[in-house]
C-alpha cells in the first residue's frame, strides 16, 4: 500500500465519542507528505483518571478546543480518497463510527486496515506487538507515545514496511 492516511485517536474517558485529541498522516507513494493534529473537545466532557495518565490531557487542554465536526471538516480534504489504517483499528475505527453517529453525521463507510494484525502476522519474533515496540523495529522512535500525532506517525512508519 502506497497511498493511505494514518489516524489516531486518544480519548477523555471509556466512552469512544469521547476524542479529546487525534493526529493523521498522509502517505502518498510510499512517502509521508503530510500531517494534522488537532485538540478537540470530548463528548461526554469529562477526563477518567485513567486516560489523563496515558496521554496527559484535560480540561485545561480542550475546553477551547474545536468539537468534532469541524475538525473533521478539517480532515475530511485531507484523507478523500484514502483508506485510512490504525494501529488497532478496533480502537480508532469504533470511535470514529461513534463520534460521527454522536453529532448525528454521516458515516462514509472509510476502508479501515490493522498494523497491530499486520504486525502479528508478519512480525512473530517480536516480544509483543504494541505500537511503540513494532515502530521501534521498523525504525522508528516513537519517544512520545500516546500523543496522537506521534503515534500516527509511528503507525504510518509501520505500514509503510509492512503492509
Amino acid at each position: 500500500m502506497k497511498n493511505f492516511a494514518a489516524i489516531d485517536f486518544e480519548t477523555a474517558n471509556a466512552e469512544r465519542t469521547s476524542v479529546c485529541s487525534v493526529g493523521v498522516v498522509i502517505v502518498r507513494d510510499g512517502e509521508i507528505v503530510d500531517s494534522y493534529y488537532s485538540l478537540i473537545q470530548p463528548e461526554p466532557n469529562y477526563y477518567s483518571y485513567w486516560c489523563q495518565r496515558v496521554h496527559g490531557l484535560g480540561h485545561k487542554d480542550t475546553d477551547n478546543a474545536p468539537l468534532f465536526p469541524d475538525v473533521w471538516a478539517q480532515i475530511e480534504p485531507l484523507i478523500q480518497g484514502l483508506p485510512l489504517v490504525a494501529h488497532n483499528k478496533a480502537f480508532d475505527e469504533n470511535c470514529l463510527k461513534a463520534v460521527f453517529r454522536c453529532y448525528q453525521m454521516d458515516y462514509p463507510d472509510y476502508e479501515f486496515h490493522c498494523t497491530l494484525v499486520a504486525s502479528r502476522r508478519q512480525l512473530r519474533q517480536l516480544p509483543d506487538h504494541k505500537l511503540d515496540t513494532v515502530a521501534a523495529y521498523c525504525g522508528y522512535d516513537l519517544f512520545r507515545h500516546h500523543h496522537a500525532l506521534a503515534d500516527a506517525e509511528a503507525c504510518a512508519h509501520i505500514a509503510i514496511k509492512i503492509l
